[in-house]
């Protein structure tokens, strides 16, 4: 299937789509999986009514070849999208409907030409999911569905985490860095997994209140039973709040009496640069409006803003308010002009239109010749803020700081990111996972195209594939560069398998796969044919689900129809071939680990252990069922045991004792706290929650946990057998928060923000003992301004502390007595090797964290790996020497750890009974 939603499962990325074992048919047509309808159909010359629409003409084609296409009645099952007509050819884009409900990635392109009176279709491609049988009608109402992706974003965002930011929720105040996460239902759509899964698309927008940066996420909330199956960030960055405010004001009415004025401007490296610039009387000023590109068409605009000062989560999938144009007092924009990045934005977005337009005949980023919009000068929180991204309205572009320059300073950035306004605007390639890797990459190919011929650059020189390489005010380009095209080392063997909340699945991650083939291509081939070769695969070819397999295919396929020669498609084979992207290439990667359970096809629900037992959630084999909980031996002996009933609802977050397996049942109506004992037994309802919750945890009859409501209010609770409603340790009181539970023999740790004798909100972590219901805060080294997940066994608690704010996200591993006395760091936070831990699990002789290494991009080490410590800290040692991403360890008693794994691109749980050292 798609390389988004095959094997992935749920959240995660997924092994790429397979490819047909043997060559295609002479026929022309390549076979899909998981659905009857082909891939790609090419070489074919088959005509149909040269006089109908566009769009009726493709539909009678597939409906004319059934026997081919198995689609019954596309005249109802396909809906008119786009259509683009170029030099007598047409592309006509056909997006799938399931009983009327749009199915998510489901799309089909059928090619067609004209000559002399005569229409016919030369090929199609695409995704048509022909399996689909799901039923339509919703069992959870859109309001239900918003409230869950909107929770589910914001535990997204600071479940790992209790910061001194939170206590502004405690306040009640009203601030920018406390804005409210806000939902926008898109409609329903059918997720093409098996059978197909009915969800509600939710768009969340907001800012995350810890570290202000914007959040823009695609959530997909099941209809049946209520819980978010898909989410992905829909802000494409070139480095790995509110409701919308607005539209920028029209321009085009102007430009009707003044079609412009040239002016010029010096760019941050110091050359001076033509402009087009426009008089405005209103302002008696000349502002960064450029009527001239598009003035013999559709007097559409390219205008360049002023966001000085304005935070980057006001910019996201929004407009601010008040902000204007760039001006000047004269055509010549002077220092504030080019400091801000502004006369660099300008004059980059006239030379990537210009390079569309020239080379591809396409009119601005839709292709119709619509205004487009750059935002300059924009911070975090009044702090420099070292990024670019397209949010689907506009380019948006960072101030930079005293290393960076602001981010419009190298071309390739700037083309990078008005090129993911292209993709939107054709393949609309869905940025998550394998084609968000794709969208990546092709972003990458056309940014540096445009990069290398307007600088005149040599495809054989050295640096020549850098992209961001003049970013840098005081680094040379290759150590600034943020990635290379030309690595040399960017191949399938180096594919690494993350969950969607870690790079949307690996967009940068795994990008230079395909673009460093395309690269590769460019160099041997020469620029102008490969350039319309790709440009022909992403416009005409590709569609929202495709993947690395899918991407090669197309490229070839608009190769061949742009009259590639024999030579030449050599070369793009070859190209391919060196980036290990051929057919079959989707082969599991060794691992050094024991696989407990296979293809969880899940993330972010947890893995529990204890007893000599693990329990985990599990979705089937195509990731379409509902997510059941089963426990197994940790010894890996005798076959999994299924838990939970099959019931419709997403069963999620398990913990166990070895005794009985506590989790949470997310249903229509109601979530609600179940158990069963391991031997086997009734399912016995302990609580219905009326909030989100999380951080399960179970001890001898003792289920602990912790809630999250829409409001950011976080209350650790307990039920003790017999129990019909928790107690909080905190009371439940609005001005506490705690989070992040642990419990052992007895005793509850947690976070704890509170108010300090000044007023001001403090944090510290606390032990409460359920047998005589005291409550006694550890001992802090300093003032923390973040806290992280806790651990207890029978001797001391551990957490993970954040006291410094400047330095990459490391964070302290500390312990303290269970008496609260004598806390001290058996991992320091300001010491050379400090970890970017995350989630923190203990036994009695062991301490395992996830957590990354600082990197200025992603990569393998960049990723969330296990480390073992022992509890005084005295030996520290890798968990695994795994490639990808490590998630959710738990304990399973002394030094064995059991975690999901997402190296081979499924996720497996797995474990190791020791580390396995410092692995290289």
């Amino acid at each position: 299937m798609a390389a988004l939603l095959g094997a992935a499962g749920l959240l995660i990325t997924a092994v790429p789509a397979q490819a047909a074992a043997t060559p295609p048919p002479a026929t022309g047509v390549v076979p899909a999986t998981d659905t009857e309808t082909p891939a790609l159909v090419e070489g074919i010359r088959e005509p149909v009514d040269a006089k109908a629409a566009p769009a009726d003409a493709a539909r009678e084609h597939l409906a004319a070849k059934e026997s081919r296409y198995r689609i019954a009645e596309p005249a109802r099952d396909l809906a008119p999208l786009r259509t683009v007509a170029q030099d007598g050819k047409e592309t006509v884009r056909l997006q799938q409907k399931h009983r009327g409900v749009p199915v998510l990635g489901g799309q089909y392109v059928v090619r067609m030409e004209t000559k002399d009176g005569t229409r016919v279709v030369t090929g199609t491609s695409g995704k048509y999911f022909t399996e689909l049988t799901a039923g339509t009608e919703p069992s959870v109402d859109q309001e239900t569905a918003v409230r869950r992706a909107v929770a589910a974003t914001a535990r997204g965002l600071g479940g790992k985490k209790l910061t001194r930011a939170d206590a502004v929720k405690r306040q009640g105040a009203s601030s920018e860095r406390a804005a409210a996460l806000s939902g926008t239902a898109r409609g329903l759509v059918v997720i093409p997994r098996g059978e197909g899964v009915l969800a509600h698309h939710v768009t969340v927008r907001g800012a995350d209140p810890a570290t202000g940066e914007p959040v823009l996420r695609q959530v997909y909330v099941d209809a049946k039973a209520g819980y978010p199956v898909l989410e992905y960030s829909g802000i494409k960055t070139i480095a790995g709040a509110r409701q919308p405010g607005g539209k920028p004001p029209a321009a085009a009415a102007a430009a009707t009496a003044h079609p412009g004025s040239e002016g010029s401007g010096v760019l941050l490296d110091g050359t001076k640069v033509p402009l087009n610039v426009y008089r405005d009387t209103t302002r008696d000023q000349y502002v960064m409006v450029d009527h001239a590109r598009m003035a013999d068409g559709t007097k559409g605009t390219l205008s360049t803003w002023d966001a000085t000062g304005r935070d980057v989560s006001e910019a996201a999938g929004a407009w601010p308010s008040g902000i204007k144009e760039v001006g000047s007092a004269t055509a010549d924009f002077g220092k504030e002009a080019t400091d801000k990045g502004a006369v660099d934005a300008h004059w980059a977005a006239g030379q990537v239109y210009d390079y569309y337009k020239r080379q591809h005949g396409r009119d601005g980023l839709d292709g119709r010749g619509s205004s487009f919009n750059s935002l300059v000068g924009v911070t975090e929180f009044g702090q420099p803020y070292v990024n670019a991204f397209w949010d689907g309205q506009k380019m948006v572009y960072g101030s930079g700081d005293e290393e960076y320059k602001p981010l419009s300073a190298d071309l390739d950035v700037v083309g990078h990111e008005m090129t993911h306004g292209v993709v939107e605007n054709t393949a609309n390639l869905v940025y998550a996972g394998q084609s968000g890797a794709l969208n990546e990459a092709i972003a990458d190919y056309f940014g540096n195209a445009v990069d290398v011929a307007v600088a005149g650059r040599s495809m054989s020189d050295p640096d020549a594939g850098l992209i961001g390489e003049n970013l840098c005010r005081t680094t040379a380009p290759r150590d600034c560069a943020l990635r290379d095209l030309n690595d040399g080392a960017s191949t399938s063997k180096n594919f690494l398998g993350v969950a969607f909340g870690t790079d949307n699945g690996g967009v940068h991650l795994n990008s230079t796969i395909f673009s460093g083939a395309l690269w590769d291509m460019r160099q041997d081939m020469g620029a102008e044919l490969a350039d319309r070769i790709v440009y022909r695969a992403l416009s005409s070819y590709m569609t929202p689900l495709d993947g690395f397999t899918e991407g090669r295919a197309a490229v070839l396929a608009a190769a061949k129809e742009l009259g590639a020669s024999t030579k030449q498609l050599s070369v793009t084979k070859r190209s391919f071939a060196a980036h290990g992207i051929v057919p079959g290439w989707e082969k599991a990667l060794g691992v050094d680990t024991d696989v407990l359970f296979r293809k969880l096809n899940t993330a972010g629900t947890g893995v529990g252990a204890g007893g000599g037992w693990w329990t985990v959630s599990k979705s089937n084999d195509d990731g379409s069922e509902p997510y059941s909980v089963y426990a197994g031996r940790a010894n890996g002996t005798g076959t999994p045991r299924l838990i939970s009933p099959n019931d419709g609802r997403f069963h999620v977050y398990p913990a166990t004792d070895g005794k009985t397996v506590v989790w949470a049942a997310y249903g229509p109506t109601s979530l609600d706290i179940l158990s069963r004992p391991l031997a086997g037994g009734p399912i016995k309802k302990l609580y219905t929650s009326t909030t989100d919750i999380s951080g399960l945890r179970y001890e001898n009859g003792v289920a602990v946990f912790e809630t999250y409501d829409l409001f950011g209010g976080r209350h650790v609770g307990f039920l003790r057998p017999g129990d019909r409603e928790p107690a909080f340790v905190d009371g439940g009181r609005y001005h506490l928060a705690t989070a992040l539970p642990s419990i052992s023999k007895g005793k509850i740790a947690y976070a704890k923000l509170y108010p300090g004798e000044s007023g001001d909100y403090r944090l510290g972590v606390e032990i409460y003992d359920l047998a005589t219901g005291k409550a006694t805060l550890t001992e802090q080294l300093g003032e923390p301004q973040g806290l992280g997940q806790t651990g207890i066994n029978g001797s001391h608690v551990f957490w993970l502390a954040d006291e410094l704010t400047d330095d990459d996200g490391q964070m302290a591993i500390r312990r303290a007595d269970l008496d609260g006395t004598n806390a001290f760091d058996i991992s320091g936070e300001a010491k050379p090797g400090a970890l970017i831990a995350a989630d923190l699990t203990v036994s009695e002789t062991s301490v395992t964290v996830s957590s990354q290494l600082p990197a200025l991009s992603w990569n393998n080490e960049s990723l969330s790996k296990l480390w073992q410590l022992t509890t005084d800290g005295a030996q520290r040692e890798r968990v695994s020497c795994n490639r990808g991403e490590q998630l959710s360890p738990a304990a399973a008693g002394d030094r064995q750890v059991i975690w999901i794994d997402a190296t081979t691109g499924w996720t497996d749980l797995t474990t190791r009974t020791r580390p396995a050292g410092r692995c290289g």
